[in-house]
Order: structure tokens, then sequence, then C-alpha cells
């Protein structure tokens, strides 16, 4: 009798708020060799990566401390902050929208 092998859940922390999340409710931000910092949705870019909780305030508290010119031991331009917050706020939205279910009646026209 083989018992069902159950899978790992990877998981990752913040480091905004030093939580451990699973790697799937986390966004990473890659910081390359040549300094460039970007927002990694897939979580495969080349470079140093950091995690983000997909959290609306987490980005703003992010931009707040400057939590990723720590991280990366760099200056980061405030811009890059503004995106993250705007990307987040882009992928809160979705999630909302994904667990959103009308009846036949209230649908939106399309």
């Amino acid at each position: 009798m083989t018992m069902a092998k159950t899978k790992k859940i990877p998981l990752r922390k913040s480091v905004v708020s030093n939580e451990q999340f699973p790697k799937k409710q986390l966004l990473r931000i890659a910081f390359n060799k040549n300094g460039e910092i970007s927002i990694d949705p897939t979580g495969k870019a080349a470079g140093r990566g950091a995690y983000i909780a997909i959290k609306k305030d987490e980005a703003k508290l992010a931009k707040k401390k400057r939590i990723f010119d720590r991280t990366f031991q760099t200056q980061i331009a405030a811009d890059f902050y503004d995106e993250l917050i705007t990307y987040v706020d882009h992928l809160v939205e979705r999630e909302k929208l994904a667990n959103v279910t009308y009846s036949i009646d209230e649908a939106p026209e399309i």
C-alpha cells in the first residue's frame, strides 16, 4: 500500500513583512548584473530575486521604506515603486474578478 505523496509547496519570505507565503502568492522583483531592477511575473528572470506579497499595503510600504534600495544595496528610482504599486493593484483587482460569478441575468453586456 503506497501513500499518495503530498506535493511540497515552495515558501518564500516577503521582504516587506518578513512573512512566509507560498511562492504563488508572491511577486518576484529581479535585480540583474547590469543593475537593472524589474518586476518578474514569471519568477524566472536572471539575477537576484526578492519577493513581495501581492497586497496593496505591502507595495505602498515598500515604497515608503524604500525596501528594494536596501535589499539590493542600490539607489532605485521612485517611479519603479510607483510602477510596482500599479502592477500589484492590477493583480489584486484581477484576483477579485476571477472570484466573481454572475447569474445570466446580471451578466454585463458584451
